[in-house]
């Protein structure tokens, strides 16, 4: 048993074997299917950009939870940083206004990895008089 996101919020995902555990969502299979056709509606609504933008936030934050574990996990913050790189440089300006935001996200955390991993995996010292943001 797990559960999925929806814009409406977590969702549980039973199975066929057996009963939804309790306070599992009990609404009519006609509520859930307008529902999902009222969330369908809205994704047809917003720009693809936008969406594929909001994805690629999602793997820049991705890479800096990795990057700020203690110690920081190179080898899976590198693989949502290619997956970040991968969007931005093959789509480029077909991510619209939110191209250059982006481009910028991307190379801060590069710059984050570069550093870290230039470090031995552990977060470079900060000069004195400055304090960690």
């Amino acid at each position: 048993m797990g559960t999925i996101w929806t814009p409406s919020g977590e969702q549980p995902v039973g199975d066929e074997r057996g009963p939804a555990p309790a306070g599992a969502d009990q609404r009519p299979p006609e509520e859930l299917e307008a529902e999902l056709a009222e969330v369908q509606r809205q994704l047809l609504e917003t720009p693809a950009s936008v969406i594929i933008a909001n994805h690629a936030i999602g793997l820049f934050q991705l890479a800096a939870l990795h990057l700020n574990q203690q110690p920081p996990n190179l080898v899976d913050s590198q693989l949502a940083i290619d997956a970040l790189g991968a969007i931005v440089e093959t789509l480029g300006n077909r991510l619209g206004p939110d191209e250059d935001a982006l481009r910028d996200a991307l190379a801060q955390i590069r710059l984050a990895y570069v550093q870290l991993k230039a470090a031995g995996g552990q977060a470079p010292p900060t000069p004195e008089g400055q304090s960690e943001s």
